[in-house]
């Protein structure tokens, strides 16, 4: 049993020297506040409730120089991006972007996101949201909605089915 507790001890203080790569390029060349107006009560909740894991700058809590919190970490950032990049939003077509709107609003209205568990033991408590923050981001996604609706013939805000071939 000494020899396993021992063996575990190293493996847990070498795994420590194999870090991800951090996510903080910031790159915002096309990020949505280039197009989309984002009033300051709006841009609050999006840093403290959405960027760390749907931009390219996360803020990293103290644990994210532990492993194996940190590979998690990555991964959770990595899948947050994957389903919704605000830093490279204008890089969607016109349809995606509204799409992607219209699945912000769900995912809050259904209290999908934040994830619990950005939230869980104290963690990150500036996004963990209130009934009226929550409707601060999904008026201002259908205000957005509309915008693109004024300014854009209908069809091209559809989703295009993909052709079986």
């Amino acid at each position: 049993m000494k020899k396993v507790l021992l063996g575990l001890g190293i493996v847990l203080v070498l795994i420590q020297f194999i870090k991800p790569e951090r996510n903080v390029s910031n790159d915002q060349t096309l990020a949505i506040s280039k197009k989309y107006l984002i009033p300051a009560d709006v841009q609050n909740l999006l840093d403290v409730a959405c960027y760390d894991c749907h931009s390219n700058k996360t803020t990293y809590p103290w644990y994210a120089n532990v492993q194996p919190f940190a590979w998690f970490l990555n991964h959770h950032v990595l899948d947050g991006k994957k389903h919704l990049n605000f830093s490279t939003f204008l890089a969607l077509s016109v349809a995606v972007q509204n799409h992607k709107l219209e699945e912000t609003i769900e995912e809050v209205e259904e209290k999908e996101m934040p994830l619990a568990s950005y939230t869980y033991f104290g963690l990150h408590k500036g996004a963990k949201l209130t009934e009226a923050q929550r409707n601060i981001l999904i008026n201002w996604a259908k205000a957005q909605m509309d915008t693109l609706k004024a300014n854009y013939p209908a069809d091209s805000l559809v989703l295009k089915k993909k052709s079986k071939e």
